[in-house]
């Protein structure tokens, strides 16, 4: 093959996928963004929800929106019991629960017992290396934010980020009350109840990754499911 040929074969390939590209924007131009789910919340009322439970109810549209699956409980009594329901459920989807990887948080303290005393292996903050073992990762939160659906983690008060990332499923525990209205709202609140982090995660839904010709696919870099269970 010669020079010319080579050359006039990588025009061809160049021209095939810049108008690739051309096709999927103008696909995505057309889009309506107010069709989507997660466009449904409207930034500009955020100031004016009061009410703890519209940002709880808003937060739980938003995240099961995204795919992410969300259970709001009364009591620590409900969200034991909302806990091993979800446990339930994701062994019925296949998913064969070996043992359990639990942050280091004060509240996880005690469900950590309850799981052994029903026959769970639990490990409170594993190795790294050992993470990967484990099928269920359960942390909890320190914000929410109601606009996107979205959990933020900060590593400063409890170490959640590689439990909240590394094995399949993901299970985080929110309080009402720190279910915020807008990103804003949701970092003040964390810069002024905690330290400085050395990191702080933002979850929105399960992990999702798109290659170049815009293929979805669930669960490469991240848990493949979501549940969060916001206790009021």
């Amino acid at each position: 093959m010669t020079d010319r040929q080579v050359a006039h074969l990588q025009t061809d390939a160049r021209a095939e996928i810049l108008q690739s590209i051309r096709s999927c924007l103008a696909e995505s131009a057309s889009l309506n963004p107010h069709e989507s789910p997660a466009s449904s919340f409207d930034v500009a009322t955020a100031p004016f929800i009061s009410d703890e439970r519209s940002l709880v109810e808003v937060f739980k549209q938003q995240l099961e929106s995204v795919g992410g699956h969300c259970a709001v409980v009364g009591g620590e009594t409900e969200l034991r019991s909302a806990l091993q329901e979800i446990l339930v459920e994701i062994e019925s989807k296949g998913l064969l629960i070996r043992s359990l990887a639990l942050s280091d948080s004060p509240l996880l303290g005690a469900i950590a017992r309850e799981l052994q005393a029903d026959g769970h292996e639990v490990a409170v903050t594993p190795a790294t290396s050992d993470l990967f073992q484990f099928n269920v990762g359960i942390t909890t939160a320190q914000a929410a934010i109601a606009e996107t659906g979205t959990l933020v983690l900060e590593q400063a008060s409890e170490r959640n980020r590689l439990i909240s990332l590394l094995p399949p499923v993901h299970i985080a525990i929110v309080n009402a009350v720190d279910v915020c209205a807008t990103l804003r709202e949701a970092i003040s609140r964390v810069r002024a109840t905690c330290e400085t982090s050395p990191a702080i995660t933002f979850i929105t839904g399960p992990s999702r990754t798109a290659d170049i010709e815009l293929t979805l696919t669930i669960g490469v870099h991240g848990p493949k499911e979501l549940y969060v269970i916001v206790h009021l």
